[in-house]
C-alpha cells in the first residue's frame, strides 16, 4: 500500500531514497546557539529519511528571536554543524539546512545589546511572543517587542548574511538550503500585505513584496545553485498577528518565479498547522502545481503515511513532509514501510531540555528485543 513512499524522488539534482522527509523542528537544544553532540545524536538517527531538513537556524545575531536556537554565522557554529552532517551522511542520510530570521517576532532580551528587531515596517505582530532569558537565568515566553523598519540601503545587508550562511552552510557540508519564507517571520512578515507597509521598492506591489525573497534566493543559489535550494512559504497561515489580503496571489506569484529559475522544490506549510479553520484545498493545490512544474511541490501538515499516498497518486504533490512523528518515531520511514504503530511526542519535551524527549525515543527494533 505504501511502496509508492518508498520510490526515489528528485529534489533537483538530488536525488532522495524514499519520500519520507522531515520537517525542520525548532527543538531549542543548544544553549550557546552551537550544535553539539546530542544533535549529532538527534539527527543520525533520523537519518532514514529521505531527507532531513534541519531546524530553523539563525544567520545572524539579529536574526533570533528564541533563545537555545541555532546559529549559522560564527566558526564554532559551522563547525559544530559540520559534525551533524557528518553523522547524518555517515548513515547514509541527506540534509538540508533551513535558513532563518525571525523579523518582528522578537524581543530586546535576545537582541544584540538590547537593540529593538528588525521588521518590514514598524508594527508589532499582536499576539506574538519570542522566548527570553531573564536576569535570574530562568527563560520564559515574553511578548514580542515593538521592531525598527529596515531601512532601505539595510536591506542589502540582510541579503549578503543569507549569501555568507549558505557559504557555512556549504562547507559545513549540507546537501542543501531551504530559505524560511514561512511562518509569520521576517520574509513572510515582507510577503504579508499587513505586515508590509513600505513605500519604497520592497512595498506596495505583490513584485516589491516579493522582492526580498528572490533576492535572498538568488544570493542562496549563487553559493548551492538553484538545483540544491528549496524554499518554505505557508499561504494563509495567520499566527503572530500576520495578516494577508493577498495570500493567493503572492503564493500563485513566487510559484510562477521559482519555477523559472527551476528552484528543487516549493515546500507549502498548511495553514491548519496552528489550528483554526482555514485548510488547503484541492483546487488551490492544482493550481500551485500548474505553476511550479520544474521542481518537487512538498506539503507539511498533519499528513500520514496514507495521507502522503493519497496526495501523490492524485498528482498533487510530491511527498508530504512529517514533523512531530519524527520527533517520537527516529525510524519513521520503516515504521511506514512495515505498518508498525507510531509513538506518540511528549509535547512537554518539545522545546528546551537535554536528551530526554529528544534522542531516548526507542526504534523498532529496540522494542522488539
Amino acid at each position: 500500500m505504501h511502496d509508492v513512499l518508498f520510490e526515489p524522488l528528485q529534489l533537483g539534482s538530488l536525488e532522495i531514497p524514499n519520500r519520507v522527509i522531515m520537517a525542520p523542528l525548532t527543538r531549542a537544544r543548544t544553549p550557546d546557539r552551537i550544535p553539539g553532540r546530542l544533535q549529532e545524536i538527534y539527527y543520525g538517527q533520523r537519518a532514514g529519511a529521505g531527507l532531513i531538513i534541519a531546524e530553523a537556524t539563525n544567520i545572524s545575531p539579529t536574526a533570533a528571536g528564541y533563545v537555545y536556537t541555532p546559529g549559522i554565522w560564527t566558526d564554532e557554529q559551522e563547525a559544530g554543524w559540520k559534525g551533524v552532517v557528518e553523522a547524518v551522511h555517515a548513515r547514509g542520510g541527506r540534509i538540508a539546512l533551513q535558513l532563518w530570521h525571525v523579523g518582528r517576532v522578537s524581543n530586546e532580551r535576545v537582541q544584540p545589546e538590547g537593540q529593538q528587531p528588525v521588521a518590514p515596517s514598524a508594527l508589532r505582530g499582536e499576539g506574538a511572543q519570542a522566548f527570553v532569558e531573564f536576569e535570574d537565568g530562568s527563560s520564559g515566553r515574553e511578548d514580542a517587542s515593538t521592531p525598527r523598519a529596515l531601512e532601505t540601503e539595510e536591506i542589502p545587508d540582510l541579503v549578503e548574511d543569507y549569501r555568507l550562511a549558505a557559504v557555512r552552510a556549504r562547507r559545513a557540508g549540507f546537501d542543501m538550503i531551504e530559505v524560511h519564507a514561512a511562518n509569520a517571520y521576517l520574509l513572510q512578515q515582507f510577503l504579508a500585505t499587513g505586515s508590509n507597509q513600505r513605500t519604497d521598492r520592497y512595498g506596495g506591489s505583490i513584485e516589491n513584496r516579493a522582492r526580498v525573497v528572490l533576492e535572498i534566493v538568488d544570493a542562496v543559489a549563487s553559493v548551492f545553485g538553484y538545483d540544491r535550494v528549496g524554499i518554505r512559504i505557508s499561504p494563509f497561515i495567520e499566527i503572530f498577528g500576520l495578516k494577508d489580503e493577498a495570500s493567493e496571489q503572492m503564493a500563485f506569484y513566487l510559484a510562477d518565479q521559482l519555477n523559472v529559475r527551476e528552484l528543487a522544490y516549493l515546500h507549502v506549510n498548511e495553514p491548519d498547522w496552528a489550528g483554526g479553520d482555514i485548510h488547503l484545498t484541492d483546487d488551490f493545490r492544482r493550481a500551485l502545481r500548474a505553476r511550479f512544474r520544474n521542481g518537487a511541490l512538498l506539503f507539511c501538515g498533519h499528513y500520514t503515511a496514507e495521507g502522503e499516498v493519497d496526495l501523490i497518486e492524485r498528482g498533487i504533490g510530491d511527498a508530504a513532509v512529517f514533523g512531530r512523528p519524527f520527533i517520537a518515531n527516529p525510524d519513521l520511514p520503516e515504521r511506514f514501510r512495515v505498518g508498525a504503530e507510531l509513538a506518540e511526542p511528549d509535547p512537554d519535551t518539545f522545546y528546551g531540555g537535554d536528551e530526554k524527549g529528544y534522542t531516548d525515543y526507542p526504534f523498532l527494533a529496540d522494542q522488539a528485543r
